[in-house]
């Protein structure tokens, strides 16, 4: 078996790829900015990332910050280069080249940098995690009012799922740059707040309202879905169910919408 270093591996998706990959054999190195005996700040680079990639064959890049993401890459694919990695595999995000959102774009740089690095790559690209929706509309409903950007949709996915593909990739050659990997719904957001809205037992009116920009033209015309892809199976109300156990029930009001 091969070892594998996996970048961001104590977060929501590397530590689901690091037991993987574990599970099947592999020996494998987690990389993160507090992981011992590997922790390294990827933005930083230096003789501690040269260390953690020295003997490695592959890395999984599941590291990723709202700011830094361009020259953690850099970073990383220069020690990768210099160890002899033979194979570099990376997670992005659907939509990085339709959606003019500034994450996006430096997502989408990060790829072309590993495109470009002479190193054998893959790059799989998947919607939105359940965790990272759920992540977003308990900021949203610490209001009376859960505004939603009107007419935007979504296809959460599973990171379950999205550490297995993951796992499969890194344990296989180089790919390029492979199928996207969505959810198996493209749901408005608002059916999707409702959901949460129920689960969690919160009532709170639910409110669309326009917005403007390049990004949000982008997201209200679904660069980010995958429709055509929608190969996940896990649902966000199985989510939900497992996370809070059903919640509390619906109160009155709780379904109140004002578009």
């Amino acid at each position: 078996m091969s070892t594998i270093l996996v970048t961001g591996g104590t977060g929501t998706l590397g530590r689901l790829v690091v037991e993987r990959l574990r599970a099947d054999g592999h020996e494998v190195r987690v990389l993160s900015r507090h992981a011992q005996p590997y922790a390294v700040d990827l933005r930083e680079g230096g003789g501690a990332l040269d260390a953690a990639v020295s003997g490695v064959d592959t890395i999984v890049h599941c590291a990723s910050s709202p700011k830094g993401d361009e020259q953690a890459a850099a970073h990383l694919i220069r020690a990768a280069r210099g160890a002899g990695v033979a194979h570099l595999v990376h997670i992005s995000i659907v939509g990085v080249d339709r959606v003019p959102f500034r994450y996006y774009r430096s997502k989408l740089a990060v790829e072309r940098l590993i495109e470009e690095s002479g190193i054998g790559w893959s790059v799989l690209r998947a919607t939105q995690f359940h965790d990272l929706l759920v992540m977003l509309l308990q900021v949203l409903s610490k209001l009376p009012v859960l505004l939603l950007p009107a007419g935007v949709r979504d296809q959460p996915v599973e990171v379950d799922e999205v550490a297995d593909r993951l796992a499969g990739l890194a344990a296989g050659a180089p790919a390029g740059r492979v199928e996207d990997m969505g959810g198996p719904e493209v749901r408005t957001l608002e059916s999707l707040a409702r959901a949460y809205l129920k689960a969690t037992g919160r009532r709170r009116a639910v409110v669309n309202v326009p917005l403007w920009g390049a990004a949000y033209r982008g997201f209200r015309d679904g660069g980010h879905l995958a429709p055509r892809q929608a190969v996940g199976t896990g649902t966000f109300e199985e989510y939900l169910a497992r996370r809070y156990g059903g919640g509390g029930p619906a109160r009155k009001g709780s379904e109140r919408s004002t578009s």
